[in-house]
């Protein structure tokens, strides 16, 4: 039986299939759907982790158990995770355990696009790329297999088109695997510094051995056409190039990318007149072959920064200009907006009146930055927005200006990552003020369950963190809670929080406008056409129902209108009325 599965759904088939029975994860595009097809499996326990370093230790210690594990995360979370996952590679493991890394070429939904295949080659761990989804289930298999023999983690690296995009697998029937027995091993699984140096010894034979692996697996495979053109390549990049070339060149496809096999390479090299490197991102490949003396075409010819395709590729190696469609109009552009009735909507404009720095962190919510908001200063990584703040704030009294700092972060992020922040804020006496968006909801990558929604991963209910009670507990004594729909609440907080020199915690709440187990607001905004005077306060808010028509007369789509009433709240006129 096939099926047409993304590549993220065949990975959690290769999951099912292959006898994974233990999988964690934080959600993060492109690799969520991993985990949320995971959880639909009885037979395997799947949850949502606070952040990626969490789901990494806790795959790893069921591994340590005895079980067959996996821990997903997009490229970014593999820096959270990065920890736990470099002395992995020194413990090993008990039974297999499977790090899956999605990478995001050409930051569809990230804030860079990192190559993840750098950290297989710094961390000592053997990594896989598949190239479509029927690859994605059977690495999965080819990891368990690996782990399993050589004692080792190992890295299965996705990237978002392969993640998203859907190819035939063929299915089979789930191997039921016994748990192995666990015995305690301190040498093994206690890292101090002695036993740590004797694993790093047995790390180099087992590199020696992964090596020997490498050169003779099926996962390295030579396809023989022209041999005036000789192509080495991985993962998507190997069917932008099949697609740019045909049977006009030879192709070595590289399934196992560390260790690489050098002596296939040279094989490869020698049998065919010019070598090109295909490989999105950094040059990972071409490095190896330039260290083993093999001359190459590489990032002279295929871009080194985005995504690729096979047009690029096609004109990096014929030189042939894409076909394209010529339009007599240029197309409208649209900037991203939060979505109508977003409850961060009245926060962000409450902020855009203040002189004040404000600190941003990863979220839909990110979109405050745009105008005509425009109100956010930075935006790094999760959980910076809170340790950024603290840092203005204490130049600025280093420095003797006399300016407010404000952090602005999701629920999730919170949990993530914002919490130590927030502790160092009340430990070192900080004077900055943290915003705290709840919308109840994981809402950027799909509305994902997080600690402070009171369900997990398989919709179980569960206890509901408290985010005043945590915050109380890591040292701030002033926290307000407000409705984050009600403006006048809103801008009271703030104001409160900008004549204030200790640090502070705003909870800003109300539930994403999508999430649909939760109240919403009901009825409709509109526009009384004979009472507005067209002042344009309205359009301050950046909310996409809200707009100049044809005759320059600022209207409401009802159709779209989610009820919020934040612009009601801000017409001075009473010009906005609600329907229901």
């Amino acid at each position: 039986m096939k099926e047409l599965l993304t590549g993220n759904e065949a990975v959690a088939r290769g999951a099912y299939e292959y006898g994974i029975s233990v999988a964690a994860a934080y959600p993060g595009t492109p690799s969520t759907e991993i985990l949320e097809n995971m959880a639909l499996r009885p037979e395997i326990y799947a949850e949502w982790a606070p952040n990626e370093k969490v789901a990494l230790e806790v795959a790893l210690g069921a591994a340590f158990a005895g079980a067959r594990s996996l821990a997903a995360m997009k490229h970014v979370g593999m820096n959270v995770a990065a920890d736990p996952m470099f002395t992995s590679a020194y413990t090993g493991i008990n039974g297999a355990f499977v790090i899956v890394t999605a990478d995001d070429p050409g930051m569809h939904s990230s804030q860079d696009e990192q190559d993840n295949r750098y950290y297989a080659k710094f961390a000592k761990i053997p990594m896989l790329e598949p190239s479509d989804s029927r690859e994605c289930k059977e690495f999965v298999g080819e990891a368990v297999s690996i782990s399993e023999r050589f004692d080792t983690p190992v890295i299965l690296r996705l990237t978002t088109r392969i993640s998203h995009s859907k190819s035939l697998v063929e299915l089979g029937q789930r191997e039921e695997v016994p748990i192995k027995p666990y015995r305690r091993n301190a040498p093994k699984y206690v890292t101090t510094p002695g036993n740590a140096k004797v694993l790093r010894v047995k790390l180099e034979d087992r590199l020696k051995r992964l090596k020997d692996y490498s050169e003779n697996s099926p996962l390295n495979k030579i396809e023989w056409g022209d041999k005036k053109t000789g192509i080495i390549t991985s993962g998507i990049a190997y069917q932008y190039a099949r697609e740019a070339m045909g049977d006009n060149a030879s192709y070595l496809k590289l399934g196992m990318t560390y260790p690489l096999p050098d002596d296939l390479v040279r094989e490869f090299a020698s049998q065919v007149d010019e070598v090109y490197v295909v490989e999105e991102l950094e040059p990972y490949i071409e490095e190896r072959l330039r260290m083993l003396g093999i001359k190459c075409h590489g990032k002279d010819l295929i871009p080194a920064v985005g995504e690729l395709n096979p047009e690029i590729v096609a004109k990096g190696l014929l030189g042939r200009e894409p076909e394209t469609i010529k339009l007599e109009t240029k197309p409208v552009a649209r900037p991203p907006l939060l979505c109508p009735g977003c409850p961060h909507r009245g926060v962000f404009y409450a902020l855009s009146a203040k002189d004040a720095v404000i600190t941003g962190d990863i979220g839909c919510y990110t979109l405050g930055s745009q105008q005509p908001l425009s109100a956010m200063d930075t935006t790094i990584c999760m959980g910076a927005s809170v340790s950024n703040g603290h840092g203005f704030q204490k130049a600025f009294e280093t420095h003797g200006i006399d300016k407010k700092v404000f952090s602005v972060i999701g629920d999730s992020t919170f949990f993530h990552s914002g919490m130590t922040g927030l502790l160092d804020i009340a430990y070192n006496k900080g004077g900055s003020t943290l915003i705290i968006l709840d919308n109840r909801i994981t809402a950027m990558t799909g509305q994902q369950e997080n600690p402070g929604t009171g369900y997990t991963l398989k919709r179980e209910p569960t206890f509901r963190a408290d985010l005043a009670k945590i915050c109380a507990a890591l040292g701030i004594e002033k926290i307000r809670e407000v409705n984050s729909l009600n403006l006048e609440q809103v801008e009271a907080a703030i104001d409160e929080a900008m004549d204030t020199k200790e640090p502070m915690v705003i909870i800003a709440k109300a539930p994403c406008a999508l999430l649909k187990r939760e109240k919403q607001p009901e009825g409709r905004s509109r526009i009384d056409t004979d009472t507005c005077m067209q002042c344009g306060m309205c359009l301050q808010l950046g909310c996409p129902v809200i707009y100049r028509d044809e005759d320059d007369n600022i209207t409401i789509d009802e159709n779209q209108c989610n009820g919020c009433t934040l612009c009601k709240q801000v017409c001075q006129f009473g010009a906005i009325e609600t329907i229901m």
